[in-house]
């Protein structure tokens, strides 16, 4: 969509320069009636016009128009990909240039603007160094915040708080975190059962079905996720933390979500190795991490989300979704990250002699390098 505001622009800058009709008509060579039907948008000024108009007002033809470069979500997840590629494959810096083009030629497209935050939320850890991973932190912020103060969609907007927040955390902030999402946290009112109620009232069963199946597989996996994280927190006390594993691990093994979503799995698989070493409970420990190199195995690329047997009704869902049904890291940042969250976490050396250990590296090494 391309939206041409050229009425607003001629009213805002005329006034910005505090001039009357009759002078900016007068400058141009038009009469006032033609400047007031412009400014109403009764009519709009001659194409041979457009350039002293633009200069009068010392800004570009394509600013005088109001012209406010949009993309459709295909078109947003495409960049999206490409760029996530770029930053597995070329210097962040490179990559860095891209980004920085597209936001300003598209710096009115709220979607590409919050996805791109997401996009730099996801690789600032690959900056060279820790003055310009600050500034890709704070180039977050700003999207963010445009996004929020100028975009008119409430949705969008949400996702640019979650992220603001995010990326709060990443700097340390706190006390800045909890400003943006303290008191965020209510009980949940879904409208899935009444809106699958109404499919089914009106004879649309297979869309009711729909509606349901992705809603249950939301909520399993936020449970599963939410989980992972809940377990963490409470890794140090060992008898909470078995308590939440033996609740949760059969949970996630029983909706098959090393099927359906492995990266999901693999956090489950890892926070539990991560506690169980903890606890000196080092056999345990590496049969999760066994376990968390087969999740990690699963994302064979291009990988795509998918539905099973059971939710078999959520697979054009995931065609709908903002940037599609892959993920949102390139294949080689995913998989980097996969060997250093267990050769770069503490709590594992004490098995760095284990031989099951050196299998695991070597396993994951391997997948690594030969995929």
């Amino acid at each position: 969509m391309k939206e041409i505001n050229i009425a607003k622009i001629i009213v805002m800058k005329r006034k910005e320069k505090r001039i009357t009709q009759d002078a900016l008509a007068d400058y141009i060579g038009v009469t006032k009636a033609s400047v007031s039907k412009w400014e109403t948008g009764q009519s709009y000024p001659d194409i041979t016009i457009l350039p002293k108009l633009a200069t009068y007002f010392n800004i570009t033809i394509d600013e005088l128009l109001g012209y406010l470069p949009q993309l459709d979500k295909e078109e947003i997840g495409r960049i999206y990909h490409k760029l996530a590629d770029d930053f597995g494959e070329k210097p962040f810096d490179e990559v860095m240039v891209k980004v920085d083009a597209i936001i300003e030629k598209y710096y009115s497209c709220f979607p590409l603007l919050i996805q791109m935050a997401l996009l730099l939320l996801n690789h600032h850890m690959l900056a060279t160094s820790e003055e310009k991973k600050k500034e890709v932190l704070e180039k977050i912020i700003t999207l963010c915040r445009r996004v929020k103060a100028e975009g008119d969609d409430v949705w969008l907007a949400g996702q640019a708080n979650s992220f603001e927040a995010m990326t709060q955390m990443v700097l340390g902030d706190s006390i800045e975190v909890l400003d943006l999402l303290e008191g965020t946290i209510k009980p949940v009112v879904g409208d899935e059962v009444t809106l699958a109620g109404a499919y089914q009232s009106i004879g649309e069963l297979d869309k009711a079905k729909s509606v349901l199946q992705i809603s249950m597989y939301q909520h399993v996996l936020s449970f599963i996720s939410t989980g992972a994280s809940y377990l963490m927190l409470e890794a140090a006390d060992e008898e909470t933390f078995s308590r939440g594993l033996e609740r949760l691990l059969p949970v996630a093994e029983s909706m098959k979500l090393i099927e359906l979503n492995p990266n999901v799995m693999a956090q489950v698989y890892y926070t539990a190795a991560n506690g169980l070493a903890m606890h000196g409970k080092y056999d345990r420990s590496l049969e999760m991490l066994k376990a968390y190199v087969r999740a990690c195995k699963k994302l064979i690329y291009p990988f795509e989300l998918h539905g099973d047997e059971f939710f078999d009704r959520i697979g054009e869902w995931f065609k709908e979704l903002d940037l599609g049904s892959g993920p949102p890291r390139s294949e080689k940042v995913v998989k980097e990250g996969m060997l250093q969250a267990v050769t770069m976490n503490p709590v594992f050396t004490p098995l760095y002699n284990e031989v099951g250990y050196k299998n695991i590296i070597s396993e994951l090494n391997e997948f690594i390098g030969g995929n």
